[in-house]
């Protein structure tokens, strides 16, 4: 006859303390990246820096008469002119009507 070994085995309590550990590890790592790519879509402004400096070069090539106003996606875009100190500036405002954000540039005019 053949004689088996005894084999040391974990209880049931350590298997369900180490799988609730593992558990709550992986929800923390979760709830961490979650809020990162978040954040990372939230305050993306790729695009509308794009849309506003196209708008600036179609302004300087004549193609575009101020005062202009304008709606990209969830932004609502404006540019204007204005006089100072017999210089005329240009500011180019983006606003964000979701997360109020506001993105604002100014061009000297020649």
């Amino acid at each position: 006859m053949v004689i088996l070994k005894k084999i040391k085995a974990s209880t049931l309590m350590e298997t369900l303390v180490a799988t609730v550990l593992i558990v709550v590890v992986f929800m923390v790592a979760s709830m961490i990246l979650n809020n990162l790519f978040s954040n990372t879509t939230k305050k993306n402004t790729r695009n509308i820096n794009a849309h506003l400096n196209e708008l600036e070069y179609l302004f300087k090539n004549d193609k575009l008469t101020l005062p202009y106003y304008d709606g990209f996606n969830t932004w609502e875009v404006s540019l204007k002119k204005i006089k100072e100190n017999d210089q005329s500036i240009v500011i180019t405002e983006a606003i964000n009507t979701i997360t109020n954000k506001i993105i604002t540039k100014e061009t000297i005019e020649e």
